[in-house]
């Protein structure tokens, strides 16, 4: 398991003083960039390389976000890796150790000169441990948008939305899906957030958002202009 210590800033909370839901998944991703750093196999080695890990798909639960000055040890680990994915679990423990943020992640090694997901080589498989998986439901195959859906106000990607991978940041969709949830009166429900990406949004793409009732909260479908996925962005409760 690979751990780091942080504390909350104030940089990072939202109006009610607590660590904002992007922030959060933001210590998440940085946790499994540092893990990569440390093994010495980083955004600037893979990328040398012409490679890159790609997030497929979240499922995070979330029993409370901690509040401004809060210490958390963020943590994560990799428990299955096959020829074409990999499985890895995070958690955010509070001050006291007590697991306060759990998620389960899908991810594929990206070739970004072919464009196009590869095998993952033996050298990447020193990432699995013996540290078993959380025990949380496992990745939903498909986030099925039912009915027609509400569209919202369109979203012009800039340079602030984008990543070193020069596409929509993971946790970008998640901010645009609270906006529009945001902008037809809705508050977004925390408790559990499950996201799938399809494709990448670059800089210059239009982002239409459009949001539907599910059991227990909202999708929020992320479109380009041809009706085509870019990302499902799904609140609920747990």
């Amino acid at each position: 398991m690979y751990s780091f210590d942080a504390r909350v800033r104030y940089s990072e909370c939202d109006e009610n003083g607590r660590l904002g839901v992007v922030p959060m998944i933001n210590y998440l991703q940085d946790c499994s960039t540092f893990h990569c750093e440390d093994k010495g196999e980083g955004i600037r080695e893979l990328g040398r390389r012409g490679l890159g890990w790609i997030l497929a798909a979240w499922q995070i639960e979330v029993d409370r976000l901690p509040e401004f000055g809060e210490s958390i040890t963020v943590s994560t680990w990799c428990y299955e890796m096959k020829r074409l994915h990999a499985l890895r679990n995070f958690q955010i423990c509070d001050g006291d150790g007590t697991s306060i943020v759990r998620a389960e992640s899908q991810w594929f090694l990206y070739d970004l000169n072919g464009n196009k997901v590869v095998r993952i080589p033996e050298d990447q498989h020193y990432y699995l441990e013996d540290t078993p998986r959380l025990e949380m439901p496992k990745l939903a195959r498909k986030l099925k948008c039912e009915g027609e859906g509400t569209a919202c106000s369109p979203i012009h990607v800039s340079e602030q939305h984008l990543d070193t991978n020069r596409h929509v940041n993971n946790a970008q969709y998640v901010l645009m899906a609270i906006d529009a949830l945001s902008g037809l009166g809705i508050e977004a429900t925390l408790a559990r957030l499950s996201v799938q990406y399809r494709s990448m949004a670059r800089l210059g793409d239009d982002v239409f958002p459009c949001v539907h009732a599910c059991d227990g909260g909202h999708d929020v479908e992320l479109n380009n202009s041809e009706g085509d996925t870019f990302a499902v962005v799904r609140f609920q409760e747990r």
